[in-house]
């Protein structure tokens, strides 16, 4: 009996010793974003850090904060990333904790100047997780930090912290991860793509403006190699081109007048390969599902699906095009044909040429199906309404 009340001590002993070590929420201070920039004429970086509080980071039952809390953010400036983001630890208490970091916020000044070398470090650094998510702009990174979510909610519910969903995003460019990035990064044919994110003062207002953050467009990589920002409205159709979880409100224009307004949601994207080609040379063959909004004009339903399919022919070769005068693979034709074709692609890669050119792509191909009509009633025989 002696024995086992000893053996029940120790036990207790041993359990409670473990624990002294852990501390309390309160005693943290979290780290949930990271944002670096550059300084060309200095020659130094800046580093920035975004501290949560949780008095304010759950819902209320109410639906939103009691008060608002103020967004915690600090920067200090260095020769290198660590040194900077070092000179952090002695000013800040409660001390820091970087395990639950979730975006990382790359200056667009960074991106043209030191990109190779932040993105060769960032991903090297194991203490920053693979599902990170990175996002670029050309805003303050301060302001950035500082916009809260609408009806004041911190800045942990805003876009930059937003998850990679199964559902259907409309018109709207998804988030991407440290790992995803580096994959593509890394690959020798393709693009790299991260989203550009900006602030929007004029969308919301409370008694005053209320900014907001948005995706705006993406940042575009190329062998390694920064190449330029695409614009909101390419950077959004590549996305749903590519990403099979995105939907698209478009106009339908007959002769430039607006007929009818439809929601194109999973598009399948195949990319047939010319067998003994040096090069990458390709046909596109696009299927796509349509819902119609809004008929603006009567119109047979075989001529409206005419209309959405060419759109969609002239938008994708527009794009390309588009892509192949900046060297920009946009629709990730190389990246298969490499992998398929290792003998042509050791040989291309002797030529310091880009590997597309307006005659790769010989072909597009695009069928639309529409499935929901809105209780618009349609003669499916192609002659007009019932």
């Amino acid at each position: 009996m002696r024995i086992m009340k000893l053996v029940l001590v120790i036990a207790c002993c041993l359990i409670f010793t473990g624990c002294t070590g852990i501390k309390n929420i309160q005693d943290i201070t979290y780290i949930v974003a990271i944002g670096m920039d550059y300084d060309v004429k200095k020659k130094e970086y800046t580093a920035y850090i975004q501290g949560l509080n949780f008095a304010n980071v759950a819902k209320t039952e109410g639906g939103r904060p009691v008060e608002p809390i103020p967004t915690f953010v600090a920067s200090a400036t260095g020769e290198t990333l660590n040194l900077a983001v070092s000179k952090l630890y002695k000013k800040s208490e409660p001390p820091l904790f970087f395990g639950h970091v979730k975006t990382l916020v790359l200056s667009q000044q960074l991106i043209e100047h030191k990109a190779k070398e932040v993105i060769k470090e960032v991903g090297r650094n194991r203490s920053l997780r693979p599902t990170l998510r990175v996002v670029t702009t050309e805003e303050n990174i301060q302001k950035v930090f500082n916009t809260k979510a609408l009806f004041d909610y911190p800045a942990v519910y805003t876009v930059i912290f937003k998850k990679d969903g199964s559902d259907l995003a409309e018109d709207e460019i998804r988030p991407t991860t440290l790992m995803r990035f580096l994959r593509d990064y890394y690959e020798p044919m393709g693009a790299a793509k991260l989203p550009l994110v900006k602030i929007d003062k004029n969308s919301w207002k409370t008694e005053k403006n209320f900014p907001i953050l948005f995706f705006n467009g993406y940042t575009v990589f190329q062998h390694k190699k920064f190449i330029k920002v695409l614009p909101f409205n390419d950077a959004v159709y590549i996305n749903w081109l590519l990403e099979n979880r995105v939907a698209l409100d478009r106009k339908v224009l007959d002769n430039g007048k607006l007929v009818a307004a439809v929601r194109l949601t999973t598009p399948k994207m195949k990319i047939k390969y010319e067998k003994g080609a040096a090069s990458p040379k390709f046909s596109i063959e696009l299927f796509a599902h349509a819902d119609l909004l809004e008929k603006i004009e009567d119109i047979p339903m075989k001529k409206l699906k005419n209309l959405i399919e060419s759109d969609i022919r002239k938008n994708l070769e527009t794009l390309y095009k588009k892509g192949v005068d900046d060297q920009i693979d946009v629709l990730n034709a190389g990246e298969k044909w490499y992998r398929a074709h290792p003998k042509q692609y050791q040989q291309l890669k002797k030529s310091k040429n880009f590997y597309l050119d307006k005659k790769s792509l010989s072909k597009v191909t695009v069928k639309v199906q529409v499935f929901h009509y809105n209780a618009y009633k349609y003669d499916l025989r192609g002659n007009g309404d019932f």
